[in-house]
């Protein structure tokens, strides 16, 4: 029996990409779609890339609206308001992939401090699971609640987090240059992002101050042992999608290139999604895709590890398919290969 979804959010980028993807899944319906403003429009109308495809209306919708015609719902809101939208449909009891940053945080106090606001439903931080299936996924499996990660977070906690968890960098001095496309700044149009300003230029933006900041963290602290702070500076390149990161750390003892690439070989053997690759990978490699292509090498005495993904996709909507299918019991690569 199919489940029926509902994307709340849908205007944006993301939204496009779920409802591509749950387009082609075979055991989903999408029954609404979700929207703040107090137009209705045709979703064709707001993406005319599914003109002929899906036949429904954005419209605002309650919670008890979303019980009656969903089983399931993807949350696209921004930070707080997603909170408060999540508090409502759990009462209702649907399952839950949230794409904003509400839930990944565990610490309501760091979550107040780079976010700027009151957490709305700080009570539920401890039963929400962290979406990146790679290192949770049985917890996934068990959850109606699922924090979907944040694009950079993705690029870099998949580089770094074997390594950390076999002790072969140290958790000190991590520095991590990540460049993502424009996409990552969302569909509202932003002074930095319009064409003339991006385009035949590169751009460091939210240096020392970036969100995703105490979230990359966090999970490096868990995979460490011990606090980690990183040095992550994100920076724009005039592309449509995708992201690189590269991460330097410093190894311990007398680790080399080949112990760094089997450590993440061994890592990820079996994951669907991940490839350790023996060339530099680029954005083009993975663009439009779910993966994840990573290489590792020590130069100088340094270790660095180069991660690529299509923000979109492996970094937003794709990862919360990804969730969804472990969360219903579905083959996790259902519409995603």
């Amino acid at each position: 029996m199919s489940k029926r979804v509902a994307i709340l959010g849908a205007s944006g980028y993301t939204g496009l990409e779920l409802i591509r993807l749950l387009l082609r899944h075979p055991e989903v319906e999408i029954t609404a779609l979700g929207t703040r403003q107090e137009e209705n429009p045709h979703v064709s109308e707001v993406h005319p890339q599914l003109t002929g495809q899906l036949d429904l209306r954005l419209e605002p919708l309650t919670a008890e609206q979303l019980a009656e015609r969903a089983d399931s719902v993807f949350c696209c809101l921004p930070h707080a308001a997603s909170a408060e939208a999540v508090a409502q449909l759990m009462e209702h009891e649907l399952d839950v992939v949230d794409l904003s940053a509400d839930y990944r945080l565990r610490d309501k106090d760091v979550y107040e401090k780079w976010y700027g606001v009151t957490h709305p439903d700080a009570g539920r931080l401890p039963s929400a699971v962290y979406g990146l299936p790679e290192l949770y996924r049985n917890q996934i499996k068990a959850s109606h609640l699922v924090a979907n990660p944040g694009c950079y977070p993705t690029s870099a906690i998949l580089a770094l987090y074997p390594l950390l968890k076999a002790g072969l960098i140290s958790p000190a001095g991590i520095n991590i240059d990540s460049k993502s496309g424009v996409s990552g700044g969302g569909r509202t149009p932003k002074p930095a992002f319009h064409y003339p300003e991006c385009n035949e230029s590169l751009m460091a933006y939210g240096v020392g101050a970036h969100r995703h900041m105490p979230e990359i963290d966090q999970m490096l602290t868990e995979a460490a042992g011990e606090s980690v702070e990183v040095l992550f500076t994100p920076h724009l390149v005039p592309m449509d999608r995708g992201i690189l990161s590269t991460c330097y750390a410093t190894p311990v003892g007398d680790v080399d290139t080949e112990g760094l690439m089997a450590c993440l070989r061994e890592t990820y053997a079996d994951e669907p999604f991940v490839d350790v690759v023996d060339k530099p990978p680029t954005t083009k490699h993975v663009a439009f895709t779910n993966r994840c292509h990573l290489t590792a090498r020590v130069v100088r005495g340094r270790a660095l590890v180069i991660s690529v993904i299509d923000n979109l996709i492996k970094g937003a909507s794709g990862a919360a398919v990804q969730n969804f299918n472990l969360m219903q019991g579905y083959k996790e690569t259902t519409a995603l290969i």
